[in-house]
């Protein structure tokens, strides 16, 4: 019996792994070969993750501009 012809929940037993954590996988593994369309590839969510962590940085770096922005135009009064 190959892989493919298991069911999620034999290879879930076989693997002492969750049905849920199998089917993500599963999910995941057919969302990077192109075969679905209803989420984001492990590329995209890559990217996403550096997005937001760029994002973050720039929102802080924005802040203390502000905050030095704040501290010299009271300074220069």
């Amino acid at each position: 019996m190959s892989a493919c012809d298991r069911t999620v929940g034999q290879v879930a037993r076989d693997f002492d792994l969750t049905e849920t954590a199998v089917r993500s996988w599963v999910k995941q593994a057919e969302l990077d070969a192109g075969t679905r369309s209803d989420g984001l590839t492990s590329d995209e969510r890559s990217e996403l993750a550096r997005l937001r962590s760029e994002n973050r940085r720039l929102q802080q770096d924005v802040d203390i501009l502000k905050r030095a922005t704040a501290f010299f135009a009271r300074e220069t009064r």
